[in-house]
């Protein structure tokens, strides 16, 4: 498949419609460039685990990896991160949440400490420690799950300065993409992620998160334009009758 020349400064909404998964797959190689090769093999083993696992998943209209390619360049090219360990991470932050059985093995009493385990040998413990971090425990049915996320999402993000940096790139590509997803999980989606603005604006803006003063610009400015998209969607007037 032909790729324009700036496919590099394009826009990842842009890449992921025009030229779809091989796009965002090109644009993560051209990323990628700047490390050396050790990393870059560390890179592209993540990339294809997280490809392997995540094989059947949709999100929405396109593939799961998608979304996953776009966290990762996302740390990459706008947050400027060179740490491989959070790269990876980035690529396989929902690997044991949405596929612990297949990291895991057959038989293992506690799928999700079992493929964290698989994740510590495969790629270091500090990986798996923040794809841990990031990873929705179980929840009590008895209470809200929304409340609950928010809950562990503060939490958990407190104790990890790097986590914040890979959940905040999944957040704004949930978030600030909300306006293309379709049907009822719109709303749900804006509900959901709403309240998270505010949680987000502080950990990011904490001294011991490890981005750049441009660089949070950039992410309060994210955030500003999710709140925009999610008071759009959840703020409608009352029709008149």
């Amino acid at each position: 498949m032909e790729f324009p020349p700036h496919l590099d400064t394009m826009p990842m909404h842009a890449i992921t419609e025009i030229h779809g998964e091989p796009g965002l797959l090109e644009r993560f190689r051209l990323e990628i460039r700047a490390f050396d090769p050790a990393a870059r093999d560390r890179l592209t083993a993540a990339l294809d685990l997280a490809a392997e696992l995540h094989r059947d998943d949709r999100r929405v209209r396109e593939p799961y990896l998608n979304h996953l390619l776009r966290v990762a360049i996302r740390m990459m090219h706008h947050y400027q991160v060179r740490d491989i360990d959070v790269i990876v991470a980035g690529l396989l932050h929902d690997a044991v949440e949405d596929h612990p059985d297949e990291l895991a093995g057959p038989g293992t009493a506690d799928p999700t400490a079992a493929a964290l385990t698989t994740l510590a040998d495969r790629f270091g413990p500090r990986v798996a420690r923040l794809v841990g971090a990031v990873t929705n425990p179980a929840y009590d049915p008895e209470r809200d799950r929304n409340l609950q996320y928010r809950e562990h999402v503060a939490a958990s993000l407190d104790r990890e300065p790097w986590a914040r940096v890979i959940k905040v790139s999944d957040f704004t590509d949930n978030g600030v993409g909300v306006v293309y997803t379709i049907g009822p999980k719109v709303a749900r989606s804006a509900a959901k992620y709403r309240p998270l603005v505010p949680v987000f604006r502080d950990l990011i803006a904490r001294p011991d998160t490890p981005l750049s003063p441009p660089v949070k610009r950039h992410i309060f400015a994210q955030l500003d334009l999710a709140e925009e998209r999610f008071s759009a969607i959840l703020d409608q007037p009352a029709h008149p009758n």
